[in-house]
């Protein structure tokens, strides 16, 4: 496929005074980039990649318009032409290659972390332990004139417009709704009066930046917290912004306390558009989608039904640079696809580390991972193993133009992948071995599958470089019975060669032990939907798209669990603890709607017919189970790297075969990545 399957992604569109080659936005990410050595080099880098592969429009992380309203203390301020003139690298990249950008202006309200937050009115949140205090009046006028001040500064800094975010919880949006705007003055009590602080800040900024300056307000959609707005506010406010001057409408989903899943992998693709549909139809400026639009035929379907004028597409351009190149060109199924883990981008800037991506370790590390190039010495490379450590190896050395030899002893690629993609919500991992697939054959790999070579075989192979990525095998706990009939291991019910019956315990609580208490949850793959739908998740979380719902919420479907399931583990930790800081919680919320038991501190005694034996808390219990699957950690599997050694031959050991405690795709990747770097 190319462009022309794509006609109305790849279409222009007028927005205000500006042209927009496509209809592609790379919206705002929180990267942390600002925290590296380097910083405006390395943001320079980031964002001009972007523009030279086709994004017709990017939006920056958010700017704070004043001390006050700081994310957290020290991060990024435009308050001074000073700061400014220093971000002109950032624009003039992204200009030299085509491109346009807008600054997010974003003022945290009662979310920031520093010690004295401010906000409509004196309600904490419960993701922040500072207290905010209430604005004055006085302070109101004084933070308007900020955020036009800031877009003042942007212009000056050569960006093309900004955004104001109104959206996610966010100070402006803490003032919409009366959840967080108690106030009984011109700033609250009334719809009018709530909006007013947004609707003000925008007509100023168009009043003093005049028509050629790109004015982008992100809305909440829809809140997803009681209390929240109606689809009828929604629409008030938009048509007020709207009537203010702004010159296009993009749609924010959900506040950061929202305990309803936005953007994360178990979310349909595409999930709101409904709610960038409502939007079109109260105004006439651009709207724009967002949230789980991760390919191009999506971005199309969504355009093409007139939903949205413009999709915002954030992840993804972090997954793939060069995404919306390969779609014009044909090459669609090249696009390494987001697959909404999180786990190196929204994790990491949670976790105060600067964000990258599990799929592409390039990502917002640009001075570090050059573009790949071919090599000047072309090399014959032997990887053994084909899960992602030894695919992203192989994919990385071919891309350098080195010869490069792929085994596996599965039929398949993908290595504990195969497991992951199992799990309802999991399915993008499907993408990820699309991408490493495709990857092979446009590079030429030699894939060898159903082969497991000797260190002979290797040796009289003569390669020049030998890749060992075997992988892990699962750790089989010591305790009395563990042979017993009833006893499996992971890998036997995620390939479906040991069906589990209708009771089971699942040893080992870390993510892979959630991941199979999910799947043993759900009915088998062909007794239910290949992928949940978009109504099976508003039913299963409780979001109502109707326009009275205020918040957008309603009472969650009771979950009705295909297998009775107990997960245990031996650590006193609260069972979950280490999974994703940003998916974790809703794995969890899963398990506890399906009725699974967890417990932590658990000694095992015995398996028998009875089932698990255990002791808790100085008490002695019986798990009764007609399954029982080990999911208690993995070993290195390294027999043929130590065979390799003792022949004399040293060969590189990467992913699960060379640390089994950190088995990670996303250490994997980055691991076969730096190794085939180094050839």
């Amino acid at each position: 496929m190319s462009a022309l399957h794509f006609p109305t992604l790849f279409s222009p569109l007028q927005v205000g005074a500006h042209v927009l080659k496509n209809r592609a936005i790379m919206g705002s990410m929180h990267l942390r980039l600002e925290t590296m050595d380097r910083p405006l080099q390395r943001q320079a880098m980031f964002y001009a990649e972007r523009a030279r592969h086709g994004v017709a429009l990017m939006v920056t992380g958010g700017f704070s318009p004043s001390a006050e309203g700081l994310l957290e203390e020290g991060g990024p301020l435009l308050a001074d032409p000073e700061q400014a003139e220093k971000l002109r690298g950032i624009t003039e990249a992204v200009h030299a290659e085509g491109g346009r950008i807008l600054l997010q202006i974003l003022h945290a309200g009662r979310y920031a972390r520093i010690p004295s937050p401010v906000a409509p009115s004196v309600i904490p949140s419960r993701i922040n332990r500072s207290i905010p205090r209430e604005l004055t009046e006085a302070e109101i006028e004084t933070t308007i004139e900020d955020f036009v001040r800031c877009a003042e500064l942007a212009a000056l800094a050569g960006f093309d417009g900004v955004e104001v975010m109104g959206s996610e919880g966010y100070l402006l949006n803490q003032f919409t709704v009366t959840r967080t705007n108690q106030r009984t003055d011109a700033w609250g009590g009334s719809v009018e009066n709530r909006h007013r602080l947004p609707v003000e800040i925008v007509r100023r900024m168009r009043e003093r930046l005049g028509v050629g300056f790109l004015i982008m307000f992100r809305i909440s959609a829809i809140d997803l917290v009681e209390d929240g707005a109606d689809a009828h506010e929604v629409a008030q406010l938009a048509r007020a912004v709207e009537a203010a001057g702004a010159d296009i409408l993009n749609t924010g989903i959900g506040w950061h306390e929202a305990r309803i899943p936005t953007i994360a992998f178990v979310v349909p693709r595409a999930a709101w558009r409904f709610a960038a549909a409502r939007l079109k139809r109260v105004v006439t400026i651009p709207v724009v989608a967002s949230n789980r639009i991760n390919a191009p035929d999506v971005a199309e379907s969504l355009l093409a039904s007139g939903d949205a004028d413009l999709v915002s597409m954030a992840r993804p351009f972090l997954a793939d640079p060069a995404f919306m190149h390969k779609a014009a060109e044909g090459r669609a199924d090249e696009i390494n696809t987001c697959i909404a883990c999180n786990q190196a981008c929204l994790d990491y800037v949670f976790s105060d580390r600067p964000a990258t991506c599990l799929v592409n370790p390039r990502a917002g590390h640009e001075l570090t991972f050059a573009e790949i190039k071919p090599s000047t010495v072309r090399r014959r490379i032997a990887v053994v193993g084909a899960g992602v450590a030894g695919l992203t190896c192989a994919v990385t050395a071919a891309e350098q133009g080195h010869h490069v030899t792929l085994f596996e002893a599965a039929d398949a690629i993908g290595g504990q992948i195969n497991y992951a993609r199992q799990v309802p919500g999991k399915q993008e991992f499907n993408e990820l071995l699309r991408y490493y697939q495709r990857r092979l054959e446009v590079l030429g790999v030699a894939l060898q599958l159903g082969e497991k070579p000797d260190a002979g075989r290797l040796v009289a192979g003569k390669f020049d470089r030998i890749v060992i990525a075997t992988g892990v095998r699962p750790r089989v706990p010591d305790i009395p019975g563990i042979t017993h009939p009833k006893v499996v291991s992971y890998p036997e019910v995620f390939s479906g060669r040991v069906v589990p019956g209708q009771r089971v315990v699942v040893i080992g609580a870390g993510g892979i032990g959630f991941d199979l208490a999910e799947f043993l949850c759900h009915p088998p793959p062909d007794a239910q939907a290949a992928q949940d739908t978009v109504q099976q998740f508003q039913n299963a979380w409780g979001v109502d798209t109707s326009p009275d719902a205020h918040g957008g919420l309603k009472a969650p479907a009771p979950a009705q669990p295909f297998r009775r399931v107990t997960l245990v583990q031996r650590k006193p930790d609260k069972p979950g603890r280490r999974l994703g800081l940003t998916t974790g919680w809703a794995l969890k919320a899963t398990l506890q709607r399906y009725g699974v038991e967890m417990l932590a501190g658990c000694h095992y005694e015995r398996i028998d017919d009875a089932g698990l034996h255990l002791t808790m808390n100085n008490q002695a219990r019986v798990l009764a189970a007609d399954t029982i699957v080990l999911c208690a950690g993995q070993e290195t599997e390294r027999s043929l790297f130590e065979a390799l050694c003792a022949l004399g031959v040293t060969p590189d050991l990467i992913g699960g075969a060379n640390e089994a405690a950190e088995l990670d795709a996303l250490h994997a990747i980055n691991q076969g990545m730096r190794c085939a770097l180094q050839m």
